[in-house]
């Protein structure tokens, strides 16, 4: 952003200038001392090497086996989409949309909205409607709960421990360190230099 753009506080309104900062410095506001931005180092670099990672982390998950039981000499693998297809025909249809919404649906667009953001922005491209995407992936945030059904899937575990012999696959693994890569990359990102290519579009 410029040096005459201005920013006003979230907690108490109040306008301040934008100024350059050192990587890692946060600027405050003058009377209640919130934080208004910090200055991120190599954001936009960071960012999109995390979300190729997350996207490739994201197909591997959807693609390859997440668990596979082996009861009496009898192995069954599942992925992702099966869980969710032996809800729905369980009769659990509202736990299995949650579940492909969460998990599925709604970490892909975000992967793939970064990625839509991102990349021209690396080549010094604005994409069409910015703003929009930016701000629709931002708002799906909170729906992303994979955490949340990665320890739904590790509470199962536990319990059907005693009945059959559970293997972990490729996919599970896949999952949990896509968890921890969508975190980074939210961090990472400065959402300044969204509203940047905006202003100056």
């Amino acid at each position: 952003m410029g040096q005459n753009t201005l920013i006003a506080c979230h907690e108490c309104d109040l306008l301040h200038r934008v100024r350059p900062i050192e990587d890692g410095a946060v600027a405050r506001c003058v009377r209640c001392g919130a934080v208004l931005y910090r200055q991120k180092h190599n954001s936009l670099d960071r960012t999109l090497a995390l979300t190729v990672a997350g996207l490739i982390l994201f197909v591997v998950a959807n693609t390859f086996p997440f668990l596979a039981f082996d009861m009496q000499g009898q192995v069954t693998q599942t992925t992702l989409i099966t869980g969710v297809i032996d809800l729905w025909r369980q009769g659990m249809v509202g736990l299995a949309i949650v579940v492909l919404l969460t998990s599925i649906v709604v970490p892909g667009i975000q992967l793939m909205g970064l990625l839509y953001t991102l990349a021209p922005m690396k080549l010094g491209r604005v994409p069409p409607h910015l703003a929009r995407v930016y701000r629709f992936v931002h708002a799906l945030q909170p729906w992303g709960m994979m955490e949340v059904f990665l320890l739904g899937i590790l509470v199962s575990v536990v319990k059907l421990a005693g009945m059959a012999t559970i293997v972990p696959g490729l996919a599970i693994w896949s999952f949990a360190v896509l968890i921890l890569v969508l975190a980074a990359a939210a961090a990472s990102l400065d959402p300044r230099l969204i509203w940047e290519r905006v202003e100056y579009r």
